[in-house]
C-alpha cells in the first residue's frame, strides 16, 4: 500500500533523512523509533507533505505522493492525518468544533469563515469523541481538559477525516504514564477496528514493542533496523541509539511499575556511593 523509495530531506548541507526506503504492504500499526534527530519528525511530515522531499519518492496505492501539488496535495493530506506531541489544538474553542476543524479540507471558504458545520458532522464529531471516551467533555474549552484528554481529541479531530493512514508524532511525549496507555490503547483500537494504518514516532521501546507490529530504527537519518517488536533486542537498541553498555531501556519506560524499579534502584546505587 505504501512504499518509500530514497526518500531524502536536505537542510543545507545536512541531510535529515538519507534515501530511506520501505514498504508497508497492508493495513499495519508501525513504530518508528531513535533518537532525537534521528529523522523522524521530517520522514513523518514529508510522508503527510508538510515538508517537501529533496529526492526520492512516496507511492501510496499506485499514486505517486511526491508530485501532488495544489489541491490533490490537500486532498491527499485529509486521507493521510497528523497528530502532533503538542496536539494543536485551538485553546479557547469548545472541543467538538476543534474535532470539527477535521472537516476543513472538505468545506467551503464561506462555511469555514462562519463556523457553519451540517448537522451530521456535528453528531458524527460527538460519536468520534463517545468512542474515545470523552463525549462529556465536548462543550468545554480545549484548554480545560487534560493532557491525555487533549490528545484524545487531536485523535478525533484526525478520525473526522476518514484518514486511511493516520501519522502520530511522538503522540505521548508530553503525557504521564497513565494517559500515555490511554492515547495508545486508542490508536492500535482504531487501527485493530478500523483497518486503517497508523505510523507513530515513539520515544520509548516498551510502547514500540507492545502496540506495534513493525518497528523502524533510525539513525543519522537512516534506516538501521526493520523488524519485528522480537527482534528489537537491548544490542539493537543501543545500536539505533549509538548507546553504550550502560544504556537502560527502563530509563525511557512508560510502564508505571518498572519507573517505580527504575527509580528505586537509582536511589540506592547513589546511596551506595
Amino acid at each position: 500500500m505504501l512504499t518509500i523509495n530514497d526518500l531524502t530531506r536536505r537542510f543545507g548541507d545536512k541531510k535529515a533523512v538519507d534515501a530511506v526506503s520501505f514498504h508497508i504492504e497492508r493495513p499495519a500499526m508501525v513504530g518508528i523509533i531513535g533518537r532525537s534527530g534521528a529523522g523522524k519528525s521530517t520522514l513523518l511530515r514529508m510522508l503527510n507533505r508538510l515538508t517537501d522531499a529533496s529526492a526520492g519518492r512516496i507511492v501510496f496505492d499506485g499514486q505517486d505522493i511526491t508530485a501532488l501539488r495544489g489541491r490533490d496535495r490537500r486532498a491527499w493530506q485529509s486521507r493521510c492525518a497528523m497528530i502532533f506531541q503538542q496536539f494543536n489544538l485551538v485553546p479557547r474553542m469548545d472541543v467538538v468544533s476543534n474535532v470539527l476543524y477535521g472537516t476543513l479540507n472538505r468545506r467551503s471558504t464561506l462555511a469555514t469563515m462562519f463556523n457553519l458545520y451540517p448537522t451530521a458532522d456535528i453528531r458524527r464529531a460527538i460519536g468520534i469523541l463517545d468512542r474515545l471516551g470523552i463525549a462529556e467533555q465536548a462543550p468545554k474549552r480545549a484548554e480545560a481538559l487534560s493532557g491525555g484528554q487533549q490528545q484524545r481529541v487531536a485523535i478525533a479531530r484526525a478520525l473526522m477525516q476518514d484518514p486511511a493512514i493516520i501519522l502520530a508524532d511522538e503522540p505521548i511525549a508530553s503525557l504521564d504514564p497513565m494517559n500515555a496507555r490511554i492515547v495508545m490503547d486508542a490508536l492500535r483500537r482504531i487501527h485493530e477496528e478500523d483497518g486503517r494504518m497508523v505510523v507513530c514516532n515513539l520515544h520509548t521501546l516498551d510502547t514500540a514493542r507492545t502496540y506495534c507490529d513493525r518497528i523502524i530504527g533510525m539513525r543519522d537519518g537512516r534506516v538501521v533496523f526493520d523488524g519485528s517488536p522480537a527482534q528489537l533486542t537491548t544490542g539493537v537498541a543501543r545500536d539505533i541509539y549509538g548507546a553504550g553498555a550502560d544504556f537502560s531501556e527502563a530509563a525511557t519506560s512508560t510502564d508505571i511499575e518498572t519507573l517505580d524499579r527504575h527509580q528505586y534502584e537509582r536511589g540506592k546505587a547513589r546511596a551506595l556511593v
